[in-house]
């Protein structure tokens, strides 16, 4: 298999747009079933994640990098051709005619995750202020940042004790 794997290469297939994930399925569902794991590897939707605030919420969105096309990795013979080529949803292989042409190295090296960075602009002890929701106007401190969820807990004074209250980085502006 080793051997194999070393041959394969990524390849492009063209879907209808907005097929991509169904192909995707289907493609695996079918290589399982015909047991070609050994030649058929990866099939994958390039996305971008990304964070939209939207009414004040925030949510994250994958997009499609390249909508109407999926990306194979395996090693192209006449069956593995065949077994994408008449994929439901798969219009065709990028290349001239029924000639399918690889990704070059570079290519697929540009391809790479493309993880969105999270920029915090806060460190804990900061003092901010909430501009919007039910803590609008209110100051605290920065006791925990969590990138992940892309929220910091801050401690605000009520009734003469310290509470703590967490909110997104939208949220808030640093004082």
């Amino acid at each position: 298999m080793a051997e194999a794997n070393s041959s394969a290469k990524w390849y492009v297939a063209h879907t209808y747009s907005g097929y991509e994930n169904k192909v995707k399925l289907d493609l695996e569902k079918t290589v399982e079933n015909r047991g070609l794991g050994d030649r058929i590897f990866e099939v994958s939707v390039p996305v971008v994640s990304s964070v939209e605030l939207k009414n004040g919420v925030e949510r994250k969105v994958d997009r499609k990098i390249y909508p109407g096309y999926v990306l194979v990795h395996m090693v192209m013979d006449d069956e593995t051709w065949y077994v994408v080529r008449n994929t439901r949803g798969v219009t065709g292989f990028v290349g001239p005619g029924s000639k399918p042409v690889p990704l070059s190295d570079e290519e697929v090296e540009r391809l790479g995750s493309r993880e969105q960075e999270v920029v915090v602009n806060f460190a804990e002890g900061d003092t901010v202020v909430v501009t919007q929701g039910a803590w609008k106007d209110t100051v605290g401190v920065v006791k925990t940042i969590n990138a992940g969820k892309r929220s910091l807990t801050i401690a605000v004074e009520m009734f003469g004790r310290e509470t703590p209250v967490e909110l997104s980085f939208a949220e808030v502006r640093k004082l």
